[in-house]
């Protein structure tokens, strides 16, 4: 600013009518807020929204397991879900306890997959319905390793 101008501000606030000098305050405080906003949009951008954030973008949706269906085994076997597992209790394990009652295609225990312990579940898959009902009808509430063992057939809904 030039000294003329200083002047004619420096007037202002001595002239007896003091409310120009109030409104050039108020405006002068205005544009300094106005302008360190400005500032500080500029130099920190992660702060200043995007036009795209400020609308509202409908959440993603999640699949349902209705969405996948879980699939009915290949070999035409019967999938049979075991529950309330214990943790200590392996594949071999498992599958012995169903070999009582008939043939195994195979026994898989559901595990963790960064640090591989089991969930305390997993599936049975048996190709004879009359041996899948026997296991299932003995197994069920079973006490092995300290739990009650949980099983039924698996549902595949489609």
């Amino acid at each position: 600013m030039t000294v003329a101008c200083i002047k004619q501000v420096m007037d202002l606030f001595a002239a007896p009518n003091t409310c120009a000098a109030s409104t050039l305050a108020a405006a002068s405080f205005v544009l300094g807020a106005v302008l360190a906003l400005v500032v500080c949009r500029l130099v920190c951008p992660c702060r200043a929204k995007k036009p795209q954030e400020s609308a509202k973008k409908p959440a993603a949706k999640r699949p349902d397991k209705a969405d996948k269906p879980h699939p009915a085994p290949a070999d035409g076997s019967i999938e049979i879900y075991v529950g309330n597992l214990s943790y200590e209790m392996t594949e071999d394990q498992l599958r012995k306890e169903f070999e009582a009652y008939g043939k195994v295609n195979s026994a898989r225990i559901i595990t963790n997959r960064y640090n591989n312990k089991s969930k305390g579940f997993g599936f049975v898959h048996m190709p004879n319905r009359a041996e899948v009902d026997a296991a299932v009808a003995a197994l069920n509430d079973k006490e092995i390793l300290g739990r009650k063992m949980k099983c039924n057939e698996a549902r595949n809904t489609i």
